[in-house]
C-alpha cells in the first residue's frame, strides 16, 4: 500500500484540520492546478508555464524542478502529484523532436486522469514582451469561446469544458462592475486555437453606462491539437453527478412556462355562494311580491322595527 493510501490519524489539530479540507464536501473548494516542467522543457515551454501560473494564482502550484515523465505512457507520477499536492487539474509541459513545445492538460477524477489533451505552441508572446498594465492576482476571468467547432468536434467539446474548468475561478454569488477587469478569448479556427487575454478598460461615455475597451495584456498562443485521451461517456457521467442533497427539491403545485413565469395552483374549499356578504343597494331590496312568497314557503321574514 502506497504512504498517501493509508488511512492516517491526526495526532495534531493542525494536522486535522488539514485532513478536513481534504474530505469530500458537497460544495467542494475551488479547483487548483499543478503545473510540471518535463524533463527537456525549453524556454518557450518554461516561460508558458510561468505565464499561466501567474494568471491561475493563488489557486495553482509551480513545480520548479523537471520531473522525467510521460503522461501518455504512464500517469501514476501524474496522480502521485495530484495527491500530493491536493489538485485536481494539471499542465506538463515537455519538448522533443517528435513534438516540439509540447503542453498537456488534463483534469482529474477521484485521483485519477479523466481527461487529457495534447497541445503544441506555434506561437507565444509572453507576459513580459506586452508592455502594457496587468491585472492583480486572483482576479476572476471572463471567458469566451468563438467557433462552431466548439459545439460540433467531441475533442473540441471536451477541451472547451476542460479549459471553462482549468481558468474558471471561484464561485461568487455576486458580480461587480469594476470586478470584471480582464476577458480570456479562445478561438477555434482551421484546425487551430488562438488563445489572448485582454484588460478589460472601463472608459467615460457621458452616461451610466461605461464605454468598453480592451487592450491586450498577455499571454498569446497559438495552439494546434495533437493527441487526445478522453474519458468513456460512462466515467465522464459519473464525473458530472451530483449528491442528492444539492439537487432542488421539487416543488407541488408549481410550473414555469417557456418564457420562466411561475404559476401557482391553489387548492380551495367550495364555496357556498348564498352567504356571501354583497354590497346593500336599494335596487336589491326584496318586493312585496317576493316577501308573500317567503311567508308561503314557511320562512319568516325579517320583523320591523317599531318607531
Amino acid at each position: 500500500m502506497e504512504a498517501l493510501d493509508r488511512v492516517v490519524k491526526p495526532k495534531t489539530k493542525r494536522a486535522k484540520r488539514f485532513l478536513e479540507k481534504r474530505e469530500p464536501k458537497l460544495t467542494e473548494n475551488t479547483k487548483n492546478a499543478i503545473l510540471i516542467k518535463g524533463g527537456n522543457a525549453n524556454l518557450t515551454v518554461t516561460e508558458t508555464l510561468k505565464d499561466i501560473y501567474a494568471l491561475k494564482k493563488p489557486f495553482a502550484v509551480l513545480y520548479k524542478k523537471k520531473n522525467i515523465t510521460r503522461p501518455f505512457e504512464d500517469q501514476t507520477s501524474l496522480e502521485f502529484f495530484s495527491k500530493k499536492s491536493d489538485c485536481s487539474l494539471f499542465l506538463f509541459g515537455s519538448h522533443n523532436k517528435k513534438r516540439p513545445n509540447n503542453l498537456i492538460i488534463g483534469r482529474m477524477f477521484d485521483y485519477h486522469v479523466l481527461d487529457m489533451i495534447e497541445l503544441g505552441i506555434e506561437k507565444f508572446v509572453s507576459l513580459k514582451d506586452i508592455k502594457n498594465s496587468k491585472c492583480p492576482e486572483g482576479t476572476k476571468p471572463m471567458l469566451i469561446f468563438a467557433g462552431d467547432t466548439f459545439d460540433l468536434n467531441e475533442e473540441y467539446r471536451r477541451l472547451k469544458s476542460l479549459l471553462i474548468d482549468f481558468f474558471r475561478g471561484p464561485t461568487v454569488p455576486t458580480i461587480r462592475l469594476a470586478g470584471l477587469e480582464y476577458v480570456l478569448h479562445f478561438t477555434a479556427m482551421d484546425g487551430k486555437i488562438y488563445m489572448r487575454s485582454y484588460k478589460v478598460l472601463l472608459k467615460k461615455s457621458g452616461c451610466k453606462i461605461p464605454r468598453i475597451e480592451l487592450e491586450e495584456m498577455g499571454p498569446s498562443l497559438d495552439l494546434v491539437m495533437r493527441r487526445t485521451h478522453l474519458a468513456s461517456e460512462d466515467l465522464y457521467k459519473l464525473s458530472l453527478k451530483q449528491p442528492k442533497a444539492l439537487k432542488p427539491k421539487k416543488k407541488k403545485n408549481i410550473s414555469h412556462d417557456v418564457f420562466g413565469t411561475s404559476y401557482g395552483r391553489i387548492h380551495m374549499q367550495k364555496q357556498d355562494l348564498s352567504k356571501l356578504q354583497t354590497r346593500k343597494m336599494k335596487g336589491l331590496k326584496k318586493r312585496p311580491a317576493a316577501k308573500m312568497t317567503e311567508e308561503d314557503e314557511g320562512i319568516s321574514p325579517k320583523k320591523l322595527k317599531s318607531v
